[in-house]
């Protein structure tokens, strides 16, 4: 289908924090690049943040001050990474977090930031599988029967949300949705209304 057809680029960042505008910093970002059904290129790397790593958020990533150390800094990976994401469509769990932390990385270090098309998997998962009590990806990874070996590891993540991304793609096209142009139109139809989850929705991008 067109829908499969597309290029898609998965994207996952590990950060100091919940804000770039708060100052916080990539500690690390991974892209997987998508097309035809299949994982077809892979980009990982730590950054070096260039500030403290919060000792909160080093027990949920794993990632240490120790780790990122001697990591590139992002400046140091921006015109990489912008190549691999231009002309792609931006895909990610949660996907506002982490374009909101890509555009300020490449801001601060290219001066210029991302443009074109994004789709957050969290609210695709949202309309398609309303019955769900949460759309997190430890959620969807289990409802599809995924494994993800390293949770809260930026590639390990990323190609989690490439898997759940390829199957909800299923569902578009079992439903009659193969192209973008119907993606969009599915997306901001209003969802059905249904009870409401004991977990918060912010939950649901973790």
């Amino acid at each position: 289908s067109a829908l499969l057809g597309e290029e898609w680029v998965v994207v996952d960042v590990e950060t100091t924090g919940g804000s770039p505008e708060h100052g916080h910093r990539v500690t690390e970002v991974a892209a997987v690049r998508v097309s035809d059904g299949v994982i077809r290129e892979r980009f990982a790397t730590l950054v070096n943040p260039e500030r403290r790593i919060p000792s909160m958020i080093a027990s949920i990533t794993g990632i240490t001050d120790a780790m990122v150390r001697a990591a590139p800094r992002f400046c140091d990976v921006a015109s990489d990474l912008r190549d691999f994401l231009h002309g792609r469509v931006f895909v990610a769990h949660n996907a506002t977090f982490d374009w909101r932390f890509v555009c300020s990385e490449l801001d601060r270090s290219l001066g210029r930031s991302l443009d074109g098309r994004k789709l957050c998997t969290v609210k695709l998962a949202r309309k398609l599988l309303p019955q769900l009590p949460s759309r997190s990806l430890d959620g969807l990874a289990i409802y599809f029967g995924l494994e993800i070996e390293s949770r809260h590891r930026a590639l390990d993540d990323a190609v989690a949300t490439a898997d759940v991304l390829l199957r909800l793609i299923h569902i578009l096209e079992d439903r009659g949705i193969s192209d973008w142009s119907g993606l969009e139109t599915m997306l901001g139809a209003r969802s059905p209304r249904r009870k409401r989850s004991a977990m918060p929705r912010s939950m649901e991008s973790a």
